[in-house]
């Protein structure tokens, strides 16, 4: 007999070794992008002297940029048929732009540093997660993006982790740490350039377009339905610079700060392929339900109180909400579109939420200067409200 613990061994050893690679692409990068963004709120507001409200501008104008560039990446691969130059061009310009924060003396560079580093992740995400959907096979393909999510996501721990040592051994020097965070990001170029093998398939798009009108059509309503929902859990879900705040006037001491992010980042880290393995299992509009009443809980809790065991439980309720659902959305997005469409696919899902993100962050920004965090967070609960209504209507339409 086959134990719950074996089948789960197996079916890491079934995921193809070009998974593993760009799993370990993404925690690279992920550990120079998070060195620098888990310090960048507190180093705009203290060093900088910007308000919150910048804060927002910068982390929604950076995160939607990042999103909408996906769409024509994405499109680009499918009309050449091949995903990994473009990756490799996308972490390569994310790498080489990490040293702009640290020579930043004010908002102009953090800002043009930021967008450039975005589009870099823009560039690259759609057809990198094309290049795993098109790697998986599709009776692994929930464990597969969500192994992949798992890696990034440990990453992002270690990132938050190496910027709050670094900053207790420079006396919060926050430059070092910028210049630190330029080297893994390096070892991430050079892994993708030698590591990773591209699959023979899929067809180019025979030479045209992908986004013509018959292509769109041919994505179908579920596909769109996908989009939709996508949108929703972002416009819920504003960016993550706000839980560094949060932490912050709590009265914890900045170069401590971080090991929010890590608190965060470990739960995600920890819960994603599970989930992801979960979700290959089970009704997947279900598990994303679920995902966004956790992220209500979080949001309640972050409003209630900014001491520092709140915001550990709040920060950690934040985290298991995107190990259920961000690996979860990008399964859905690979199970109704046509596999010659992935890369458009995945790039216009991306520009619905590289939209919200916006409306999202600047929004917060607003809400947190004049009416203060906890009225910030009960927002963010309420739109969670929302979603939730719209994704339990979907499944009741689809039940009937």
């Amino acid at each position: 007999m086959i134990t719950g613990e074996s089948r789960a061994d197996h079916a890491l050893r079934q995921i193809p070794s070009g998974i593993w690679v760009l799993g370990f692409v993404s925690l690279l990068m992920d550990i120079s992008s998070e060195m620098i963004h888990s310090l960048l709120p507190l180093f705009m507001v203290t060093i900088l002297g910007t308000g919150t409200i910048a804060v927002g501008l910068v982390e929604g104008l950076a995160e939607s940029l990042a999103l909408v560039v996906k769409v024509f990446s994405g499109t680009l691969s499918d009309y050449w048929g091949r995903r990994k130059g473009l990756a490799l061009f996308g972490y390569a310009l994310g790498a080489f732009t990490k040293p702009l924060f640290a020579v930043a003396s004010g908002l102009d560079l953090v800002l043009t540093a930021r967008l450039v580093d975005r589009i870099g992740k823009g560039v690259r995400g759609a057809p990198r997660d094309a290049l795993v959907a098109d790697l998986a096979p599709p009776e692994l393909r929930g464990a597969a993006f969500g192994l992949r999510q798992a890696l990034d996501t440990v990453g992002a721990l270690l990132g938050p982790l190496f910027a709050v040592g670094l900053m207790l051994l420079w006396a919060n020097d926050f430059r070092a740490v910028f210049w630190v965070a330029v080297l893994p990001g390096l070892m991430a170029v050079a892994l993708l350039l030698f590591g990773v093998r591209e699959p023979d398939h899929p067809q180019p798009s025979k030479g045209k377009n992908p986004i013509r009108w018959e292509n769109l059509t041919r994505l179908g309503s579920a596909y769109w339905w996908v989009v939709g929902i996508g949108a929703l859990f972002t416009l819920a879900r504003f960016s993550e610079a706000f839980l560094v705040l949060r932490a912050q006037r709590g009265g914890i001491p900045i170069a401590l700060v971080p090991l929010v992010m890590v608190a965060m980042n470990l739960i995600y880290a920890v819960s994603a392929y599970p989930f992801g393995k979960l979700s290959d299992r089970m009704n997947r509009m279900t598990l994303l339900l679920l995902g966004l009443l956790v992220l209500i809980a979080a949001d309640v809790v972050l409003a209630m109180d900014d001491q520092w065991g709140a915001v550990v439980i709040g920060v950690g309720l934040w985290g298991l909400h995107l190990g259920m659902t961000q690996g979860l959305l990008a399964s859905l997005v690979a199970d109704t579109a046509p596999a010659d469409l992935r890369g458009t696919a995945y790039g216009f899902f991306n520009l619905a939420s590289g939209l919200a993100m916006l409306i999202a962050s600047v929004l917060a920004g607003l809400l947190w200067d004049h009416f203060g965090p906890s009225f910030t967070f009960y927002a963010g609960a309420l739109l969670c409200g929302i979603a939730v209504t719209a994704l339990a209507l979907y499944r009741l339409k689809n039940l009937k």
